[in-house]
């Protein structure tokens, strides 16, 4: 990324560059990240290609747009390694259904610091991440505004990553690089199977709830309650998305062939009725 990305991109989620690389900074554009880019699959709706290196920064940053776990992961990812964090990527396998995905199938982060040794765990594109990166191997599991996240070894080079005590997925600790996941990539944009194909969503934690935009269905959290209002028209819809998540589009994104409305609440359903990554 050039300096000039790098400055954009901060003002893009309303952070500023850190004095450093350290845990108080990672926290600060982990939460700014969460808050600001959206978990979005619009694009594999509109036939738009996905990129997992440097052109995701145009579509996030200049687009203001956010997308699946390849997209944002990589974007910050990049971020993170353009203000010298040491980050490493990872391949994670889902759990869904009682039984693990393919590898490749969701991309994750780790960092060690050097002066404490102690490793975190950052996430920003699984739907309902957590909002604060997670230490890696802790005793008690770390409390989120986004739920309650614990890690558990699962052999010499997997660990198991937990929300609210539900395996949400294993991640190798082997480094991963970007090429890797083009095969799994390819997956998601052409088979009908592919969660985002079967489902238009854009959606987006606030300080104290979460929105979501799927078709013309607005789901509103908020301190609890929770409120879903089918909008009326096209301008409604594209005023939801320019309101909620600072997207411009000129006519509203219809759902593609692959789209299969009978499958919006297992998509979406969780302990707070809102959002997860993948169908359970």
């Amino acid at each position: 990324m050039s300096e000039q990305q790098v400055q954009d991109y901060l003002v893009r989620i309303g952070g500023d560059r850190p004095t450093r690389p350290d845990l108080e900074a990672l926290r600060t554009l982990q939460e700014r990240h969460t808050l600001s880019v959206p978990f979005e699959s619009i694009d594999y709706h509109l036939g738009h290609e996905i990129f997992m290196d440097e052109r995701i920064v145009e579509k996030v940053v200049y687009q203001h747009r956010g997308g699946g776990c390849y997209e944002i992961n990589t974007a910050f990812y990049l971020l993170l390694q353009a203000l010298g964090f040491p980050v490493t990527l990872h391949q994670c396998r889902v759990w869904i259904s009682g039984r693990f995905t393919a590898p490749y199938n969701h991309v994750m982060m780790t960092l060690r610091f050097p002066d404490t040794g102690q490793r975190w765990l950052v996430d920003v594109g699984f739907g309902k991440s957590s909002r604060y990166p997670a230490r890696l191997g802790a005793a008690e599991p770390h409390l989120d505004p986004h739920g309650r996240f614990s890690t558990r070894r699962a052999g010499p080079d997997a660990t198991d990553v937990f929300r609210n005590d539900l395996l949400q997925y294993r991640f190798d600790h082997r480094p991963a690089e970007l090429p890797d996941f083009r095969q799994h990539l390819w997956w998601y944009r052409t088979h009908p199977a592919s969660p985002f194909l079967q489902n238009m969503f854009c959606s987006l934690p606030t300080r104290d709830g979460r929105v979501t935009l799927q078709g013309n269905r607005l789901t509103v959290l908020e301190g609890g309650h929770q409120s879903t209002e089918i909008l009326p028209d096209d301008e409604a819809v594209l005023d939801a998305y320019h309101r909620w998540f600072g997207i411009t589009f000129d006519k509203p994104p219809t759902p593609g062939r692959f789209a299969n409305d009978s499958r919006r609440m297992s998509f979406f359903q969780s302990d707070e009725g809102v959002t997860d990554l993948v169908p359970r």
